[in-house]
């Protein structure tokens, strides 16, 4: 297996990189495909739901088997090994604690008259939550959008996720989602999850908002409900960029590279981006002996042709240039003083800092939320935070006194732009003392 290492100098055009860089964020075939299912589902509604996931997902639903029974949630807690509930929860406990820290609070501000203004926040009463299941269930992903829910007080959340052909769903999956907070679970996955949470079915309630990250399909479909439900941002196939110098171990780096490629869609990106050349050369060649070793090993080789680039620039600062141009989902610093560094950048979902900060921790356990914008849609959105889950309302309390003061501007603003019943609400509060001092 041959990994790519290419030389980037910003005077001279490289076309390979070009085209690594230059990853769309979505893909027009599955748009077409999401909106053929997601109008089926608009016209039939439950059926063609059961209907789209036995086509696409080979799962044999009925209505009564669509949700998750209370009694498998408590059987899968029960057969969870107490290893693997206990990494659930310090999970949980940390993705809490810092939300909790970073929710926003209601605040307000004296006007110059002893009015008020500020901002109050009010959590969402159903949100629905996306959670990948293809290829693994991903228990991390319902903690790292469902706890952020709970913490923001949403009171119903919906889980929808992708089944086995037999109809069920990993235990370890339903005890983290019932760990996080989740209130109903569907096994279905797909275009058609995203379709049952925005319309709504028989029996299942439309969600006001939906967040979590999906495949190439689950974001087509994801965009193309926009206005009938709000959303989170752009979370498609997984990416990584590192800068290194050379005081950064070559299999550090190769093993953090990997821990994007392994996700399986074949369209995630590992990019490195370093200043020597003796670095990006130790890398490539830890690359194929490591990579023989890991259980998906298959996937990996599949996408590492177009998905794995080496790149040797002329200094780190043009290499922080291009990562920000390259505006990835995670992004490491495995460079001396990365603090120093981390004041550079501009464009990524997460920054990884230092040698003991590996991505992965940010994936399972350390705190942040793991769905984060990709394709770089990092240079326009930001990862999922608690605050996505509140809807926020400004809030106007003014003194007579401040608006007297602001009743020239109001009436100058509905003067240029035509709006004489704006003019007229302010100024009419005002009439009988106008009348007074015309009089006088």
């Amino acid at each position: 297996m041959r990994i790519r290492i290419c030389e980037y100098r910003p005077d001279k055009a490289n076309k390979a990189v070009d085209k690594f860089f230059k990853r769309p964020a979505f893909d027009e075939r599955a748009e077409e495909v999401a909106l053929s299912i997601l109008a089926d589902i608009r016209q039939r509604g439950l059926t063609a739901v059961l209907e789209a996931a036995r086509r696409y997902e080979g799962s044999r639903l009925s209505p009564r088997s669509l949700r998750v029974t209370d009694g498998e949630i408590k059987q899968a807690c029960e057969n969870v090994p107490a290893r693997v509930r206990s990494a659930v929860r310090l999970a949980d406990r940390n993705i809490a604690r810092f939300a909790a820290k970073g929710r926003k609070r209601d605040w307000s501000m004296k006007t110059a008259h002893g009015g008020r203004l500020g901002e109050v926040f009010h959590p969402f009463e159903r949100v629905g939550v996306y959670v990948p299941g293809g290829a693994a269930p991903l228990a991390s992903t319902a903690l790292m959008t469902a706890t952020l829910a709970r913490v923001a007080g949403v009171k119903q959340i919906v889980a929808c996720t992708p089944a086995q052909p037999d109809g069920s769903v990993n235990p370890v999956l339903l005890y983290a989602m019932h760990v996080a907070g989740v209130t109903e679970i569907y096994r279905v996955g797909g275009v058609q999850a995203i379709g049952l949470m925005a319309y709504g079915a028989r029996g299942v309630d439309k969600v006001q908002k939906i967040v979590g990250p999906g495949g190439t399909f689950v974001t087509a479909a994801k965009r193309q409900v926009y206005g009938q439900v709000a959303l989170d941002l752009v979370a498609g196939p997984s990416e990584i960029a590192i800068l290194a110098d050379d005081s950064a171990k070559p299999a550090v780096v190769a093993a953090d590279l990997l821990s994007q490629a392994e996700h399986g869609t074949g369209w995630e990106k590992a990019l490195l981006i370093t200043d020597s050349p003796e670095l990006a050369a130790a890398v490539a060649q830890e690359l194929p002996a490591m990579i023989a070793r890991l259980s998906r090993a298959d996937a990996i080789r599949r996408m590492a042709a177009k998905g794995i680039m080496l790149l040797v620039a002329e200094s780190l600062q043009q290499g922080m240039d291009l990562c920000n141009r390259f505006a990835p989902e995670h992004f490491e610093l495995l460079v001396r003083r990365p603090r120093n560094w981390l004041k550079k950048v501009t464009c990524a979902g997460a920054v990884f800092v230092g040698p003991f900060s590996p991505e992965s921790a940010g994936d399972f356990v350390a705190g942040p939320s793991h769905v984060l914008p990709t394709g770089g849609a990092a240079a326009m959105f930001s990862g999922l935070t608690v605050d996505d889950f509140l809807r926020r309302s400004s809030v106007i309390e003014l003194s007579e006194k401040d608006l007297r003061g602001m009743l020239p501007a109001i009436e100058v603003f509905g003067e240029i732009e035509g709006l004489d019943a704006h003019a007229l609400s302010a100024g009419i509060r005002f009439d009988d003392t106008r009348k007074a001092e015309a009089v006088l």
